[in-house]
């Protein structure tokens, strides 16, 4: 069975970031402001809290523009770090401007100094998402974990954010798969009831 689910995941994963490198650079500017917008917008209905964005990597949906959004109005930001396989991420305090250092898989992250925070909404990355609120990441288990972790302390808001050509009929999902409450997309916002 975990053989099964993890080969579905994979062959999953690489047809949908095929997909997603595809995506003309030109159009994935105007897209990142576009989503910043819709982003904005739907976390207007909560208080201004702490939150985790993760950084663009790749051909990732770019994040630029929500970061300075975020920061602009007041959010406290918390960047992901990877800690080792197989453990939550940790989030650490950022501002634009703020010094970076190198972390595994080549993303930037705040350096080792910068405090930690708890986020209270955390934005997701993936490769592939359905309009059931599941999300294919890259693998490794991180997000995963990381909201099982938050959500045994607090409510905890997962927010994935993605390009509309990564949506896919369904993704093969365990029991430790955690489920979006919301997803953003260029061309919409898709909201999944518990």
């Amino acid at each position: 069975m975990i053989d099964a689910l993890a080969a579905a995941k994979s062959a999953l994963r690489k047809a949908v970031l095929v997909r997603r490198a595809a995506i003309a650079a030109e159009a994935a500017e105007l897209v990142t402001d576009a989503v910043a917008g819709r982003m904005m917008d739907l976390l207007h209905r909560w208080p201004v809290g702490a939150i985790s964005v993760f950084r663009s990597f790749g051909d990732e949906i770019g994040t630029g523009p929500l970061l300075v959004r975020l920061d602009t109005a007041g959010y406290r930001i918390g960047l992901p770090i990877v800690i080792g396989k197989g453990k939550p991420l940790v989030f650490r305090q950022w501002r634009p401007g703020d010094a970076m250092a190198s972390g595994p898989y080549g993303i930037e992250q705040p350096l080792e100094t910068a405090p930690e925070i708890e986020p209270d909404i955390v934005i997701v990355p993936m490769a592939a998402f359905d309009v059931r609120g599941y999300r294919a990441g890259y693998g490794g288990g991180f997000y995963d974990r990381s909201l099982e972790a938050l959500r045994a302390k607090q409510p905890i808001l997962a927010i994935g954010l993605a390009y509309d050509e990564q949506e896919v009929e369904a993704v093969p999902r365990g029991p430790f798969d955690a489920r979006l409450d919301h997803l953003v997309t260029p061309a919409r916002t898709l909201s999944f009831e518990a």
